[in-house]
């Protein structure tokens, strides 16, 4: 419904001053049927409070800052404005304490915003991700999926997407994200379980929360087309409306269609995306709903190489070939929907409750993962007929309560939650075809019948409750955060032939969190943070004498200390930390949880405007990753897969002056050597990439409109990227044209 929505919104907006109220009926329907609900809570008979406050809210052309409609300061849909120079927010959700300032949240944090994003001209969540030094993409550019490292330690591998929607696990479209409806994209480094929950896949190394976009003070139809090399197309529409006697009631609307051929040899992608967000913003009651629908089609989809064993990892080949073969295909469908509300029972009491989920049907007809075979590039892979359906859904509830106690002031949040995730799967294979990495092999189509049937295999259900306190003293200079999160997790294995259950798994777990902000100065932050992270533990395997012994879950701990600079329009972040994850191995017959990966380093980030008209936006990561504990000596001591020495990320703006609305753009990326075996015999030697691009806004017609030009991977390195936790490898970006132009109507 969406998707046809979108097709029709960007027709109308082009064409029709006065559109078509029949071709409005779907959205219509989703309007009248969220605004019922919001009033006959009885809540909305309260007076639509016009607060003036200082925060503001940027529309996405950067040139002017609006009024927000902020209604209450405790409300989590009232975001932290942008920084100087509008790259990055002064602060983002952290959690269940909601949103904080950068300065008061005890964590590394980074949060981009939408006109960062638009900037950049990203099209999903890996190309924003990968321009901060603490965190890399390991997917592939035209693969099917955004996977990344984050201090060294994969998330969102894997079928269960791990990025949060607005504060919840279970609701982001499974497989990748587009830029078009998301408003910011926060990163909260280190593990979090606490403050979101355990991730679903058992990610530790962060979170990633991405915000949608809400309506705007101020009316906005903007339309947008673009261009990527060599040959895709897209076009989309953002209307933004708010209406009511006291534009209580507000519509967001973001739609959009790209398709065309990619720089990759044979490969065509096609994105249909309607994401639809509408809220009401009342003295006491505020409500949200944010439904999306994308659908993608990729026709010779990539996919990550392995290297067999005992060989040295070829040089990497041109970005642009391609060896899966042009008869492979990828499909995806995502329908997401997410419910907020919140309530002030009195001014320092709120009860709040989230309620949403997604559904991801997904088909592809395509090469499985390829081996390369020798130092020649030669590879092999066995095409596979795969279905995967994926339901995944999130509920909670909770209180926030502000009270003091003598000189000490409390802000207090206790919340209980659920979520709950099925995966069914089945695929058929075909016949093996060999190819080459350098010189891609074009082998006859095989037509291999899909399954008959989709089974489940697996369903897991992590529930908790979490009770934090900040207790803050001196004029909030002194900040002190604590709390702690009992989780329960339950999963099990299914048979793919027989449905019957092969192992389960049902522990419990609690997760503290200390933290500490010190501000001896307005400009000055200093904290420190203790917190630990969850991954489901193991049951020990078949081959062992202890078999189907059931683990507790694995606890990844954090010890963090860091200051934070805000000055003469720069924000500069320095963090130390060090992070143990344990894990299980075999110790001869004994299946036993004595193996562990450590990971500490020196991070700083740094954004702003230091001089007018002139933003930067980077910083560098340190990593010392080791193996402490393995059961080999030959590992012992080695670094873990994945994981590089430095990681670097520097980008430019330069608004030219005597050419006031030209704005030169620049960027260079780091990555060092990492290495794709834990006894550190293959790697991929490090890679630099540099970025240029220019935007230009001016006035046609009376209408404001931006030109934006961008040229990714310049000197069109040839390298390999994105090595994931299992050891698997992917070509790097080819040098990419990108072009857009935006107009406001």
């Amino acid at each position: 419904m969406l998707l046809r929505f979108s097709r029709i919104a960007f027709r109308s907006a082009v064409s029709s001053p006065e559109p078509s109220f029949l071709l409005f009926k779907p959205l219509a329907l989703s309007i009248r049927l969220f605004f019922a609900g919001v009033l006959t809570t009885g809540f909305a008979a309260s007076a639509y409070a016009q607060a003036q406050t200082e925060t503001t809210q940027e529309v996405s052309d950067g040139t002017k800052k609006l009024p927000a409609v902020t209604v209450n300061a405790k409300s989590d849909s009232d975001l932290p404005p942008p920084y100087a120079g509008g790259q990055v927010a002064r602060g983002g959700r952290v959690g269940l304490l909601g949103n904080k300032s950068v300065m008061d949240t005890p964590f590394s944090v980074s949060d981009t915003t939408s006109q960062r994003m638009e900037d950049l001209q990203a099209v999903t969540l890996a190309e924003v991700l990968n321009r901060d030094p603490s965190t890399r993409f390991t997917g592939q550019i035209g693969g099917v999926t955004d996977s990344f490292f984050i201090r060294g330690f994969p998330v969102n591998e894997g079928n269960l997407s791990e990025v949060a929607f607005d504060g919840v696990y279970g609701v982001s479209p499974n497989y990748h994200l587009f830029t078009e409806y998301l408003e910011r994209v926060e990163v909260l480094k280190g593990p979090a379980a606490l403050l979101y929950g355990m991730s679903p896949n058992s990610g530790v190394g962060g979170v990633v929360n991405v915000v949608p976009k809400r309506a705007l003070n101020k009316d906005l139809t903007r339309v947008t087309m673009d261009y990527a090399s060599d040959s895709q197309f897209g076009e989309s529409i953002d209307l933004s409306r708010r209406f009511g006697s006291d534009r209580q009631f507000g519509i967001r609307f973001n739609g959009l269609h790209r398709q065309g051929g990619t720089p990759l040899d044979n490969q065509k992608s096609r994105a249909e995306v309607g994401a639809l967000s509408l809220d009401y913003q009342g003295e006491r009651f505020r409500a949200s709903l944010d439904v999306i629908e994308q659908y993608q089609w990729i026709d010779a989809p990539t996919r990550p190489f392995l290297v067999a064993s005992g060989i040295q990892v070829p040089s990497a080949a041109d970005g642009r070939r391609n060896v899966t073969q042009s008869w492979g295909w990828w499909k995806s469908n995502d329908i997401s929907t997410l419910l907020h509300a919140e309530y002030d029972i009195s001014d320092n009491v709120t009860v709040f409750a989230d309620a949403g989920g997604t559904k991801s049907d997904v088909s592809r007809l395509s090469d499985q993962t390829p081996t390369i075979l020798n130092a020649a590039g030669d590879t092999s892979a066995t095409p596979q007929n795969w279905k995967f359906q994926i339901n995944r859904s999130t509920a909670d509830t909770g209180v926030r309560a502000q009270f003091n106690t003598g000189a000490v002031k409390h802000a207090v949040v206790f919340q209980a939650n659920v979520y709950q995730d099925r995966i069914a799967s089945a695929s058929n294979s075909g016949t093996t075809v060999l190819s080459n990495i350098y010189s891609p092999v074009a082998s006859p189509q095989q037509y291999i019948s899909a399954p008959a049937r989709v089974p489940k295999v697996s369903s897991s259900t992590l529930s908790g409750v979490a009770l934090a306190d900040t207790l803050s003293m001196l004029n909030e200079r002194l900040q002190l955060t604590v709390g702690v999160r009992q989780q329960h997790v339950q999963s099990d294995n299914f048979s793919a032939t027989t449905a019957a259950r092969t192992s389960s798994y049902n522990e419990s777990a609690a997760t503290p969190l200390v933290g500490l902000v010190v501000r001896p100065w307005q400009n000055v932050s200093l904290y420190a943070n203790y917190i630990e992270g969850l991954s489901k533990g193991d049951i020990a395997p078949a081959a062992a004498t202890n078999a189907g012994q059931v683990f507790a879950p694995y606890k990844t701990k954090q010890q963090e200390v860091g200051v934070k600079l805000d000055m003469r329009g720069v924000l500069a972040t320095l963090a130390a930390f060090r992070i143990t994850k344990p894990s299980g191995q075999l110790y001869g017959t004994v299946y036993s949880v004595d193996s562990e990966q450590r990971n500490q380093g020196l991070e700083l980030n740094v954004s702003g405007e230091p001089l007018k008209g002139v933003r930067l936006l980077g910083g560098v990561t340190l990593l010392d990753a080791t193996l402490t504990k393995t059961n080999s000596a030959a590992t012992l001591g080695n670094r873990p897969v994945g994981v590089p020495t430095w990681m670097a990320n520097v980008g430019t703006e330069w608004d030219l002056p005597w050419v006031p609305s030209v704005t030169l753009t620049g960027g260079i990326n780091y990555t060092g050597r990492e290495y794709i075996n834990q006894a550190n015999s293959q790697s991929v030697p490090s890679w630099t990439t540099v970025d240029l691009g220019a935007r230009y806004k001016t006035t046609l017609y009376g209408k404001s409109t931006t030109v934006r030009a961008g040229l990714l991977n310049v000197f069109d390195r040839k390298y390999w990227s994105g090595v994931t936790s299992y050891g698997t490898i992917s070509l790097g970006a080819p040098r990419t044209v990108f072009l857009s132009a935006s107009m406001d109507f």
